[in-house]
């Protein structure tokens, strides 16, 4: 993952406090952001969405276990697309990462709808995990320095609203055209950014300035930070460049103030996009499999992510007045209560709600994470903790689809949310254990 530094000293006091509100140019960005953010959560769910009816593909052949290994190459794919996308965006910059990468999760989402057997799936599915990758810290990374100071935090929680938007669609389409034509037309749909977002993206998305200063190119940093209305880039902003500088970069969270809560932050992110993926893979199946019709086990993926919306717009506001590690520790023993919640046949009505209200914690509290970070490390480690808790979370998210297909593969889908209750408990101490570690000087 590359992001931007984080701004210290007088550039960071004078960002915080910079009124100008963002340019019209500086909202076609956050747009294009946001448009290509939703295309990766719509792909992410749309296989949750069309997995019973896959399932139910006798001439496709896929079974509960292989299901949950593609779910897996799925994440595993994004792992070593966000690895690369660091070297990438040294060499050519942010904006060709993004275009790239949508070129290619439209491509495997293409290879997935015309596959006549699951290992052409689940090369499709690995080449859309590889496409995912690097797009969302791309995309995080240019909002927060697009909109930054005061006006970040919230930018990146409105980005982040856009992924369960795409997840809301891809419910919607596993709803109506799938139930009408099928399970490929769904992924064919998932081919339309490469026509639609990759145009827009070329002919309207700049250069970040802090990776042109990055790269030496000072003079058309200023001038496009400037056209942008943004303050001049300082040599603070630019991402570390070069796989060395990264690795040296990684080895200095495990010493000084941050040796105690590198680990334990690195645990919660596994834990919660173990959960994130782990129920976004899972969801619709396991509750058909607890009885619910199919167009309920659907629609509740919908509600997941209506419930995620909420939990964005919320999250953040709680953590202004008690703290990110606070509310993520809550957050994440509020999931596990409603995993376990999930673990028992409801009335449908009662269903609905625990899932939507699933939802506001379960995916937050992932965010939180994330939230907490800056304020573990001193400016220049920030960038860098982000960047290895995020990969590091990954890991979590390779092991969630395949641990869930696992469990459904031996008929005990309640024990499914049985265990995303221990992650979540799991991640719920390592939060709080992290949160309770020394600050750097001067928070």
């Amino acid at each position: 993952m590359t992001t931007a530094r984080t701004l210290s000293g007088p550039a960071a006091a004078a960002a915080t406090t910079d009124p100008r509100p963002p340019s019209r140019r500086t909202l076609v960005v956050l747009a294009l952001c946001w448009l290509i953010v939703l295309f990766d959560g719509m792909d992410v769910n749309v296989y949750g969405a069309v997995m019973p009816r896959m399932l139910a593909d006798t001439g496709l052949g896929l079974t509960p276990a292989t299901a949950g290994r593609i779910g897996s190459w799925t994440t595993f794919g994004m792992l070593i697309g966000a690895l690369v996308a660091g070297n990438l965006t040294d060499w050519t910059g942010r904006r060709p990462v993004l275009v790239g990468g949508t070129l290619l999760f439209s491509a495997g989402s293409a290879l997935c709808a015309a596959a006549q057997g699951v290992e052409a799936f689940g090369l499709g599915r690995f080449v859309t995990g590889l496409g995912l990758g690097g797009v969302m810290p791309v995309c995080l990374s240019m909002v927060m320095e697009f909109a930054p100071g005061a006006r970040a935090a919230l930018t990146a929680g409105t980005l982040m609203t856009s992924y369960h938007v795409g997840g809301m669609l891809a419910s919607v389409l596993g709803l109506t055209l799938a139930d009408g034509s099928g399970w490929r037309p769904v992924f064919w749909v998932g081919a339309v950014p490469a026509l639609v977002a990759v145009p827009l993206l070329l002919w309207l998305l700049p250069e970040s300035p802090a990776v042109l200063l990055a790269k030496g190119h000072t003079a058309e940093a200023r001038k496009l930070a400037d056209r942008y209305g943004l303050r001049p880039p300082h040599e603070t902003t630019a991402p570390p460049a070069g796989a060395r500088a990264r690795w040296h970069a990684a080895l200095a969270l495990l010493h000084g103030t941050g040796r105690r809560a590198t680990p334990l932050l690195w645990a919660a992110s596994f834990c919660g996009l173990l959960l994130v993926y782990g129920v976004s893979t899972w969801l619709p199946q396991l509750m058909r499999a607890a009885g619910y019709g199919p167009t309920s086990s659907v629609a509740f993926l919908f509600a997941v992510n209506a419930g995620g919306i909420v939990g964005m717009l919320v999250a953040g506001a709680v953590a202004r007045r008690f703290g990110a590690a606070r509310v993520s520790a809550v957050w994440f023993l509020l999931t596990a209560a409603c995993a376990l919640l999930l673990a028992v046949r409801l009335p449908l009505p009662l269903t609905y709600v625990v899932v939507t209200v699933t939802g506001i914690w379960l995916f937050s509290a992932q965010v939180m994470v994330y939230a907490t970070v800056p304020t573990l490390y001193p400016a220049p480690q920030v960038s860098a903790s982000l960047g290895w808790t995020t990969g590091v979370g990954r890991l979590g998210a390779v092991v969630g689809p395949a641990l869930g297909g696992t469990v459904v593969a031996h008929g005990a889908g309640q024990w499914a949310f049985v265990t995303f209750a221990g992650a979540g408990l799991t991640g719920a101490l390592a939060i709080h254990l992290a949160g309770k570690t020394p600050r750097h000087s001067g928070t």
